[in-house]
């Protein structure tokens, strides 16, 4: 896992390309202090060798990152769009909303659906519902996961993604344009997953 290190001075503005990861180390975080994104979206993620890049988020422009409230091995995040972030946001009082807590909560419950096809249809419904938006015949989300980090967010392995994409490329429930980085997902595949909110 390759990551550099978010310098411990607040930054009104942090521009990483797509694929580009930073550590956020807690101990160099004041109380109260957060990252908020700007632009783009980013995974937030757990920079253990044990857990392996756990998932814990994913954020969106708006959304925040509580420094505070990160275990003692820091997380990484990492864009994957173009990204703009600011180190030096304080905290909002958002009636104890947590867009990091919410996506834990949401991944897990998924984690814990009974096949690994409804695991994987809850977890692009979940994508799509929160970070894609509707486009005609198609739900478009702006990025690609790769087969790996599908398995990994719906507890399978790659492997066993790679097959259930692939039959749900063949059933014409996903589409993945050439030279671009979206990924086209049937309306029908999101309206009818488990747990769709």
């Amino acid at each position: 896992m390759s990551f550099r290190f978010l310098p411990d001075d607040p930054i009104a503005a942090v521009r990483m390309p797509t694929g580009q990861s930073v550590l956020i180390d807690p101990s160099a975080r004041s109380g109260g202090a957060c990252l908020e994104v700007l632009e783009g979206v980013a995974r937030v993620y757990c920079p253990c060798e044990e857990t392996e890049g756990m998932t814990l988020a994913f954020l969106q422009s708006g959304d925040q990152l509580r420094t505070d409230r990160l275990c003692s091995e820091g997380v990484c995040v990492e864009a994957l769009t173009p990204l703009c972030f600011r180190s030096d946001a304080e905290a909002s009082d958002s009636d104890g909303y947590d867009a990091v807590n919410e996506w834990t909560l949401q991944l897990l419950r998924i984690r814990h659906l009974g096949s690994a096809e409804q695991r994987l249809q809850a977890l692009f419904a979940l994508l799509v519902n929160r970070l894609g938006r509707r486009c005609g015949d198609w739900c478009d989300l702006p990025f690609r996961l790769t087969h790996e980090r599908i398995g990994e967010l719906i507890g399978s392995t790659r492997v066993t993604s790679t097959r259930l994409i692939s039959r749900l490329r063949s059933d014409q429930l996903i589409n993945v344009p050439n030279g671009e980085s979206i990924l086209r997902l049937s309306p029908v595949l999101i309206e009818t997953a488990p747990l769709a909110a």
